[in-house]
């Protein structure tokens, strides 16, 4: 293999070619900086984090592929993955893994001691979130641990301490993970049947397209009521409200149970991501300037 190939292989592996998987993890850490510090965010600690949300995922994709290194090539969408395919080899995988980690730790060292406390239950969630999914029949909300918890980061890199809010803002992306893990999760459920891997799909059977709503549902009362304890305005609430257009643009997708429609129903949470930071951001913006 020539190095041109295994770098392409790598990539892969990192899933750097699909970057939805880096959004969806992106978008918490941009709310928890933006309301950690509204008006005074550190550019320093916003480099820190948008470095190590990339690096984390693509340490997180290449576990993942290791700890289902015998599973993948069964699954029709998964038999081309680099370590499916015999690319990369699975000793050479896990040192890929180590050594992203190892960088997004040395990233998270210029930060204090709280959130290089945070840092080490992030790696640990992610590095065992692959292995969940073999006798938990809700990984999604284990996902939605792992993707969040970069919000309780957020507010410990700027005040040191983690308040009450970070904590509810991670439960709402719980709910969240859940909703638009399940519509992925739909995509593979027969698979997932053959091979014995649990899933929310699995799980919810033929409630799984009221379940994905309700989700997306609790996860958007959850935020709007941050933003009333926040005391954000309306610009934060037109984005909640553009969110919810969104969701209802996912329920028209999902409710045949189509596997390529379950799938675009799940890319397109980026946009809910997008529309709940660009309110939040457009808020704090207006506030700050017109008022700071």
């Amino acid at each position: 293999m020539t190095l041109t190939q295994r770098l392409d292989a790598y990539e892969k592996l990192m899933r750097l070619d699909k970057p939805i998987g880096i959004l969806l993890l992106l978008w918490p850490v941009l709310w928890g900086l933006w309301l950690a510090a509204p008006g005074a965010l550190r550019f320093d600690i916003l480099l820190i984090f948008l470095v190590g949300t990339v690096l984390m995922r693509s340490a997180g994709c290449v576990i993942n592929d290791f700890a289902d290194r015998d599973f993948d090539p069964r699954v029709e969408r998964t038999k081309n993955r680099p370590l499916a395919a015999g690319l990369v080899g699975p000793a050479e995988a896990l040192a890929l893994a180590a050594v992203l980690a190892l960088l997004a730790f040395l990233l998270v060292l210029f930060l204090n001691r709280l959130t290089i406390l945070l840092s080490l239950l992030a790696l640990f969630l992610a590095a065992t979130y692959p292995f969940i999914k073999r006798f938990f029949s809700l990984p999604q909300a284990y996902l939605g641990i792992a993707f969040g918890i970069s919000i309780p980061m957020a507010f410990a890199a700027h005040h040191g301490v983690v308040p009450a809010v970070a904590w509810v803002m991670l439960l709402a992306n719980v709910f969240w993970a859940i909703a638009y893990d399940t519509e992925y999760a739909m995509v593979d459920r027969d698979d997932d049947l053959k091979i014995g891997v649990k899933s929310s799909a699995i799980l919810f059977g033929r409630h799984d397209v009221a379940a994905v709503m309700t989700c997306h549902a609790i996860f958007l009362a959850i935020m709007a009521a941050v933003g009333v304890w926040q005391r954000l305005g309306v610009l934060y609430y037109v984005g909640i409200a553009l969110a919810a257009g969104f969701v209802a643009h996912q329920y028209r997708l999902i409710r045949g149970r189509g596997r390529a429609q379950c799938f675009t129903a799940f890319l397109n949470n980026n946009w809910i991501g997008a529309a709940l930071f660009a309110g939040l951001a457009l808020d704090i913006l207006f506030r700050f300037r017109i008022f700071g």
